[in-house]
């Protein structure tokens, strides 16, 4: 049904990046690393598997922070941990899983829902998202974002609330 029909779609670079069960994560369901693979491939604009420094600040950018040439090679730093140079999807899984798990993370999450939220209505709508995609240098349909909505839509009101991004964020729900 539509959930086969979601892994079909063209802005998903899911499969083409060779997602295989090495990056399983325990407490992780294959749906939750689909969701953190979407974010790392709207990060990895050159679509090479990896996000690199430029990459990094770019998304850091589009997202509204100031993105300092110090703070980036802070952020790889930190992420980036086989030294490479370049962050990879087992080390962008590691970070966003460790991050969620934080005692600060609902804090940090409220920050990243009012960068969508940048009507500032309290709730994540089909036009934050539209925006969010189009700042990110992505060209998603209509019907892909409204699935993403659909996915973390917990009371089916066709937008997204603080809780119910709370809870996909932190991984209680997942549709």
């Amino acid at each position: 049904g539509r959930k086969n029909k979601r892994l079909k779609v063209r802005n998903i670079r899911f499969f083409k990046n060779n997602f295989e069960i090495k990056d399983k994560r325990p407490g992780l369901n294959e749906d939750e690393i689909e969701e953190i693979r979407e974010v790392f491939d709207l990060f990895d604009t050159d679509g090479n598997g990896s996000i690199d420094p430029k990459e990094l600040k770019a998304a850091m950018r589009s997202l509204g922070f100031e993105a300092k040439n110090h703070t980036v090679y802070q952020m790889m730093s930190d992420i980036d941990k086989d030294r490479t140079g370049d962050i990879n999807f087992g080390e962008f899984l590691d970070f966003m899983t460790a991050r969620i798990e934080d005692a600060d993370s609902k804090e940090d999450v409220q920050k990243v829902f009012n960068l969508f939220d940048d009507d500032r209505t309290g709730y994540i709508s089909l036009q934050n998202l539209k925006r969010m995609s189009r700042d990110l240098g992505e060209s998603m349909s209509d019907s892909e974002l409204l699935e993403m909505i659909e996915r973390a839509d917990s009371d089916q009101d066709e937008q997204i609330s603080f809780d119910e991004f709370l809870s996909i964020m932190t991984r209680k729900v997942f549709a």
